[in-house]
């Protein structure tokens, strides 16, 4: 599966723009600023129904302008598929394959793949339990429908939780039925979420550490652990253990909404002990296993977004980058960097079928070779 084919009208700096890709590399080169980046956000939104860095919709139609499109023409398993998107503002975005609208976005999650690799993926190693949350949600909705199912069900059922908790608030016998409706609701879809985390975790922990020792040179140990309080307990015990808790603070306080995924650098955390380039490798080999896990669920290869990635390695370390990700088992990749001849003379050593678009200071001309 690849993307043939990109129209873009009035999305974020692009007014109106239409560009063919190759099957497998495409590189986008030119200046910081240049919108070299929206491009691949564009793809992003394609595949997953939203941007990759804003989550508002309406903030990436072009200044001054009521609308915007994104239109992919694909190939897929042999057929044609055309996505198509259409956001306006102040109104509900649209969403077409094939020409016709789906019930619901949800509905095509997973129909096309896709990995995006960026600077600010650094949040995984950097931030709070709630981005590496979202990792693995990212990564185990796009092959499983009932995993997203119940993801969606149980973050709903959690926010109308986490609503009576604070409408209750100083009354001294809240209604206990209510408990019973949501912790019964909540622990049948956590059951599901935790049991479908730790095997993917269990999965992915050995082709994450390959991935690793072929960007790193094998210098390091690393290592991913999931932790749940599901391991020990069950969600409806956990909930009612925590509902006097639960009723002083406001919110739920337990539950699979505060899993987290350990990251370590032999027996430390990556967070403290990892220097900027054992972070940024460990990222990188984190997405590359999110590539193959995906590749292997979903029996198609996801397209791979490559979002300067080499601002921070050295020459060396970004050809074996690209010869990592030029194998069999990757597919179409788009890759964004300053460096134009850097780019040309690593597909040249490794001879790889390759695209260079050249991004000029005039945001809407854009050349191919």
């Amino acid at each position: 599966m690849h993307l043939k084919k990109l129209s873009l009208l009035n999305f974020k700096n692009y007014e109106d723009i239409e560009l063919n890709f190759n099957e497998r590399i495409n590189c986008f080169v030119g200046n910081n600023g240049v919108g070299k980046t929206n491009l691949l956000d564009s793809i992003h939104y394609l595949s997953l129904t939203k941007g990759y860095f804003n989550a508002i919709d309406s903030q990436n139609i072009n200044h001054s302008k009521e609308f915007c499109v994104i239109q992919g023409e694909y190939e897929r398993d042999g057929a044609q598929e055309n996505i198509y998107c259409g956001i306006q503002q102040n109104k509900k975005k649209q969403f077409k394959r094939n020409k016709k609208d789906y019930p619901k976005l949800s509905d095509h999650i997973g129909l096309i793949p896709l990995v995006m690799v960026s600077p600010s993926d650094i949040s995984l190693i950097l931030d709070g339990g709630e981005e590496r949350r979202k990792f693995i949600n990212g990564v185990i909705s796009q092959y499983d429908r009932l995993y997203l199912e119940s993801i969606m069900n149980y973050n709903r059922i959690l926010l109308q939780r986490n609503k009576f908790l604070k409408s209750v608030a100083g009354y001294s016998k809240p209604d206990p039925a209510m408990f019973e409706v949501y912790d019964s609701q909540l622990s049948l879809y956590g059951k599901v979420i935790y049991e479908k985390r730790k095997d993917f975790i269990e999965r992915i922990v050995p082709v994450f550490n390959k991935f690793y020792k072929r960007i790193s040179g094998e210098k390091e140990n690393v290592s991913l652990k999931y932790k749940s309080q599901l391991a020990e307990n069950e969600m409806s015990d956990l909930l009612e253990m925590n509902r006097a808790k639960d009723l002083i603070i406001q919110y739920t306080s337990a539950g699979i909404h505060r899993d987290e995924l350990e990251m370590l650098l032999g027996d430390y955390p990556l967070k403290k002990t990892g220097s900027q380039g054992q972070q940024k490798t460990y990222q990188l080999a984190l997405k590359f296993a999110k590539f193959d896990f995906i590749r292997e669920k979903s029996k198609q290869f996801p397209i791979l977004l490559l979002d300067d990635v080499f601002d921070k390695f050295d020459s060396e370390r970004v050809e074996q980058i690209i010869k990592v990700v030029s194998e069999e088992k990757f597919g179409q990749i788009f890759i964004t960097d300053t460096d134009e001849e850097r780019m040309k003379k690593v597909l040249s050593r490794l001879n790889i079928e390759n695209k260079i678009f050249r991004i000029e200071e005039n945001q809407n001309i854009i050349s191919g070779e």
